[in-house]
């Protein structure tokens, strides 16, 4: 089997409603684009996988997809995922790994397209399903985040996690409002996206400890290290990074040499797709650290993160962006959380999602090839 075409179909993601999730995303609304990719092969097979999100449209990696990576595939064996991977690391430069990931996660979806299996199948399937949990966006109140999280709760979601509003004192009077509505027992996280100094993450950090809390995640800016290290050693709440910056395996080594995170975390927008995802899952195991996925920034990479979940032992939950308006589109059926807070596997072969062509095409404003 060989690649024949590597296309991106630009399409329009209008009705947007306000969203923020902290200072890296500003305040967004409106409109954006998302890209279809699509890989043909010459026995008749397309790998799909989706470019861009609400806030970081497709038109922005993808010329820079195309012009750089296309010549790399064509007339390629579309199985060679790890021979493909490695030549497209090699122009990251260029590109972008979120180029990258679209392209792994459509070449995991010929691949099992073509063995008529799911993909968690191919990689080899732990779980059929998982528990879910609400993962917030910066809300107005602490009387908001604190409503939303007993909505949540009643709908036998596994935790609510908070994006604050990032200023340190209001961030510790959300999660005390948070803890008191809920109660002692219910899972609570917090997301401080990157937003602290030092000082101000050892405050927010003693005062959630207090409260309880599961996890807190990137309380620091995305690379320092340094001052990780440093928090690690008076908080005893679990710290979460690695999220960020974007990069591949070789990324995550020097946060577990230096102990300077307690998780590790990825999903395939911002690592480079399924294959690395699968790496850095397995590299965390082997140091007994647990590898949280991240929401995947559109509806077909959260399909994606899901067939990797579904195929690791040490990982948790499944991540529920909200609003929904901002994170599910260009899908005929999204995912689907039952009455007991789970997530099942998807079935079908390939990534499994029935994408909606239809409305595609009606969006569609160009196409690059």
């Amino acid at each position: 089997m060989k690649i024949t075409n590597l296309t991106l179909t630009l399409f329009n993601w209008g009705n947007i409603p306000p969203t923020s999730y902290g200072a890296h995303t500003g305040k967004f609304t409106g409109n954006s684009k998302l890209g279809l990719l699509a890989i043909t092969t010459d026995a008749g097979i397309t790998g799909h996988a989706f470019l861009g999100s609400a806030f970081y449209a497709a038109d922005l990696d993808g010329p820079a997809l195309v012009r750089y990576f296309k010549p790399i595939l064509l007339g390629q064996d579309p199985m060679d995922r790890e021979r493909l991977n490695r030549a497209m690391w090699k122009r990251v430069r260029t590109a972008t790994v979120r180029g990258i990931g679209a392209i792994d996660v459509a070449l995991w979806d010929i691949a099992g397209k073509a063995a008529g299996l799911p993909v968690h199948s191919l990689l080899g399937a732990y779980r059929d399903k998982v528990p879910a949990y609400i993962s917030s966006a910066v809300l107005d109140s602490p009387a908001a985040y604190a409503d939303e999280a007993l909505q949540y709760k009643a709908l036998n979601m596994a935790a609510y996690k908070i994006h604050p509003p990032q200023q340190w004192r209001d961030d510790i009077r959300v999660c005390e409002a948070v803890r008191r509505a809920v109660g002692d027992d219910y899972l609570l996280m917090l997301d401080a996206a990157w937003s602290y100094d030092y000082p101000a993450a050892l405050r927010v950090g003693q005062a959630v400890q207090g409260l309880g809390y599961y996890w807190y995640e990137d309380p620091l800016a995305d690379a320092d290290i340094y001052n990780y290290v440093a928090l690690k050693k008076v908080l005893s709440i679990p710290i979460m990074a690695t999220e960020y910056p974007a990069g591949g395996l070789d990324s995550y080594a020097p946060w577990i040499m230096e102990r300077a995170t307690d998780f590790l975390r990825g999903d395939v927008a911002v690592k480079g797709g399924i294959t690395t995802m699968m790496k850095t899952a397995h590299l965390a195991e082997a140091f007994h650290l647990n590898y949280e996925v991240h929401h995947g920034g559109n509806s077909l990479n959260n399909f994606a993160n899901l067939h990797v979940i579904m195929a690791i032992a040490n990982t948790e939950f499944f991540e529920v962006l909200l609003p929904s308006g901002s994170q599910r589109y260009g899908l005929v059926e999204d995912i689907v959380i039952d009455h007991d807070g789970m997530v099942r596997a998807p079935m079908a072969p390939g990534i499994g999602a029935e994408i909606d062509f239809e409305l595609i095409e009606r969006e569609k404003v160009g196409v690059l090839e």
